[in-house]
C-alpha cells in the first residue's frame, strides 16, 4: 500500500455545503494546504446540473461572505402560501423583515461553478472524479482509502456527500411519505414578478419558484399520481396542473422535460469522534420551504468557525450539540408541513384549523416574521 498523505480536514463531497465548508475554513484562517476535497464526479458533470434550488436570505449571506455567489439568481420578493379549496393563505413580503429578499432562485450547476472556481483559485486540493472506499477511524487520525487505491490520513472528517449516511443510531429519524417529486421549468400567461408559490394540494404541496421568464415547478404527490403527470402529453399536463394551482397566474402555457425524484425524511444526527456528517449526508428533507440546501449551509458554517484552529474530536461533540435546535426545528417543520396539510375529510377539525392557522399568520405581523425568519436564518445562534 502506498504511503498516507496527511491533511487537517478531509472533506467527502464537493458539492455546494463540502466546497462552502472549505471555503469558510479557509475565511476563519485555515491554510488552504490542510484542507483536501473529495468527489465522485468531475467539475463538468457537476457544474452542468439544470436542478433549480432556491437559497434563502440568510444563505445568500454565507456564499457572498465566501465570495461564492452564482452567476445568475432570481430573487424572491414575495411568498404566497395557501391551500388549493379551502379558505386561508398567507402572504409573506421582504418589508415584513426588513431583507431585500426573502431568498433567490439559482441553478445547482452554476452555484456549484461559483463555488469550485473560488476553491480552484484559493488553492484547495480537490481529487474528482474519485470515490472513498473506506474510512478507518484510529486513535490518531481517519485513514482513508480511494478506489483508485490513493491513501490519506485525517485528523477530521467531514461526510457532505448527499445520500451517503452514517451508521444508524438510537436518534434516528426515518420516514417514507409514499410520495414522489415533479420538477419541471414551466411559464404562464401572467407572471408575477418575484413572487413564489407553496400551493397545498390533496396529495402534497405544490410550489413555483420565479425564475428566469418563468418558474421553477416543484410537484409533490403520490408515486402513482407523479408517474401518471410523466405520462401525460404537455397540453393535458399544464391542464392538470391549472387545475391544481389555480388562476392566479393565468394559463399554464409551457412545460420543459419533466424530472421526478422519490421523498423521504431521513436525519441522523449521529458522530463519532473524528467523523461528522453535514448537510444531506446527515438530514435529508421533504422539499417543502426550500430547507435542506439552506439547513447544510448552516451546519457548515458553524463547523468551520468551530473546526478551523481546534480540529479535534471534543470539538466535533461541540458541534452536534450546537446544532442540534436548529436541525431539529427545521426537520420538525418541513415534516409537519409536508403532512399536516396533505387534506383529511373536506370541512373535517383538521382542515378547519389549518386555514384559520394560515389566516392567523397573515394577520398576526409577530407570527408572521418569526416565521419568514426561521424560514431564512433558522435557529439562530451556536
Amino acid at each position: 500500500m502506498n504511503a498516507a498523505t496527511t491533511t487537517d480536514i478531509a472533506i467527502c463531497g464537493a458539492g455546494p455545503v463540502g466546497m462552502a465548508l472549505a471555503l469558510m475554513l479557509l475565511a476563519q484562517g485555515m491554510a488552504a494546504e490542510k484542507i483536501l476535497l473529495i468527489d465522485g464526479k468531475s467539475a463538468a458533470q457537476a457544474s452542468q446540473d439544470p436542478r433549480s434550488i432556491a437559497l434563502s436570505y440568510g444563505s445568500a449571506q454565507l456564499l457572498q461572505a465566501i465570495a461564492a455567489w452564482p452567476q445568475t439568481t432570481t430573487p424572491i420578493h414575495q411568498i404566497h402560501i395557501s391551500r388549493r379549496a379551502y379558505f386561508g393563505r398567507t402572504l409573506i413580503d421582504r418589508a415584513d423583515v426588513g431583507v431585500p429578499a426573502l431568498g433567490y432562485v439559482t441553478r445547482y450547476g452554476e452555484l456549484v461553478s461559483a463555488l469550485s472556481q473560488r476553491c480552484i483559485a484559493a488553492g484547495i486540493p480537490v481529487l474528482r472524479p474519485v470515490k472513498l472506499e473506506s474510512a478507518t477511524e484510529t486513535t490518531q487520525g481517519v485513514d482513508l482509502l480511494l478506489d483508485d487505491e490513493r491513501v490519506f490520513q485525517t485528523e477530521i472528517l467531514v461526510q457532505a456527500e448527499g445520500g451517503v449516511y452514517l451508521e444508524q443510531s438510537a436518534k434516528s429519524t426515518r420516514r417514507d411519505y409514499g410520495q414522489s417529486a415533479l420538477v419541471a421549468q414551466v411559464k404562464v400567461s401572467r407572471p408575477l414578478a418575484q413572487r413564489a408559490f407553496e400551493r397545498f394540494t390533496d396529495e402534497g404541496p405544490l410550489a413555483l419558484l420565479p425564475q428566469d421568464d418563468g418558474y421553477a415547478l416543484v410537484w409533490c404527490a403520490s408515486a402513482a399520481t407523479i408517474d401518471a403527470l410523466l405520462q401525460l402529453p404537455e397540453a393535458e399536463f399544464l391542464q392538470r396542473l391549472e387545475h391544481a394551482f389555480g388562476s392566479r397566474l393565468g394559463h399554464f402555457t409551457h412545460a420543459d422535460v419533466r424530472g421526478t425524484y422519490v421523498l423521504g425524511l431521513n436525519a441522523d444526527p449521529a458522530t463519532s469522534s473524528r467523523i461528522v456528517a453535514i448537510g444531506n449526508a446527515a438530514q435529508t428533507l421533504h422539499p417543502v420551504a426550500g430547507q435542506g440546501l439552506n439547513l447544510g449551509l448552516r451546519d457548515a458554517a458553524v463547523l468551520a468557525r468551530r473546526l478551523a484552529h481546534h480540529p479535534t474530536p471534543t470539538v466535533l461533540a461541540e458541534f452536534q450539540r450546537s446544532r442540534s435546535t436548529d436541525r431539529s426545528s427545521t426537520i420538525c417543520l418541513t415534516d409537519l408541513m409536508a403532512r399536516a396539510f396533505i387534506s383529511p375529510a373536506q370541512g373535517s377539525l383538521t382542515q378547519m384549523a389549518l386555514g384559520l392557522s394560515l389566516g392567523l399568520t397573515d394577520v398576526i405581523r409577530p407570527l408572521k416574521k418569526r416565521l419568514a425568519e426561521q424560514m431564512m436564518f433558522g435557529q439562530r445562534g451556536e
